[in-house]
């Protein structure tokens, strides 16, 4: 990846940080943006997203793995504008990046976007989630299409051990990473530096767009 500029939207922590570290060290000038970076950038308003880029001008890849942090709740109990709030983000707000970022891209460059097992795995009282996550894969399909030769990925993450989980001690966040890995196929969550590898893989493989890449230690079985 070497003299190719790589911006990460949400790269200042968890997964994102790890994809910035990982694809700095393969050689790549990386610029980490989220709503409080230098240069900052705040997805789910346009003319945020419209400025970033034309700050940032040309570059190779994008990478998106910023999202909502939205609870668990069935229908009867969902919040409508609570779940219309997180999906301006974890939606149109990868809706946005692509759309202002797309003009920059430079030939040979890449979009990877950020979903979520949900998407493809029925949990009652995952309504929210499922269908923002869904709503990400048929857009990155689609634009895959659209935007071609510029191709268009998506990493579908799992449980994964990342500041999301909120503020915990150490004790709390190994209980629950037991409780949440114990019935995973591999026994165990994930480590942002694991999602990182599958973010760097579709970036430099040339001959894959339009794909979803399960990263989920087997969850969506």
């Amino acid at each position: 990846m070497k003299n190719q500029t790589v911006v990460v939207i949400g790269g200042l922590s968890g997964i994102g940080k790890a994809v910035a570290e990982q694809a700095a060290a393969a050689g790549a000038r990386v610029i980490a943006a989220g709503r409080r970076s230098a240069p900052q950038v705040d997805i789910a308003d346009d003319a945020s997203v419209q400025r970033f880029f034309a700050e940032v001008g040309e570059f190779d890849h994008l990478v998106v793995t910023s999202g909502p942090v939205i609870a668990s709740a069935r229908l009867a109990d969902l919040n409508v504008a609570d779940a219309m709030a997180a999906f301006n983000v974890k939606f149109f707000g990868q809706l946005r990046a692509v759309k202002f970022a797309a003009p920059f891209l430079r030939a040979g460059g890449s979009v990877t976007l950020t979903s979520g097992l949900l998407a493809r795995k029925a949990v009652a009282g995952a309504l929210g989630k499922a269908t923002m996550n869904a709503a990400v894969e048929s857009m990155a399909k689609t634009l895959a299409r659209e935007l071609a030769p510029l191709r268009v990925n998506v990493i579908s993450p799992g449980m994964v051990e990342t500041g999301m989980w909120g503020e915990m001690t150490d004790a709390e966040r190994a209980a629950m990473a037991q409780r949440a890995g114990g019935g995973l196929p591999v026994g165990r969550v994930g480590q942002p530096s694991e999602l990182a590898q599958a973010y760097l893989m579709v970036m430099q493989n040339g001959f894959m767009t339009g794909a979803v890449v399960d990263v989920d230690g087997g969850g969506v079985l």
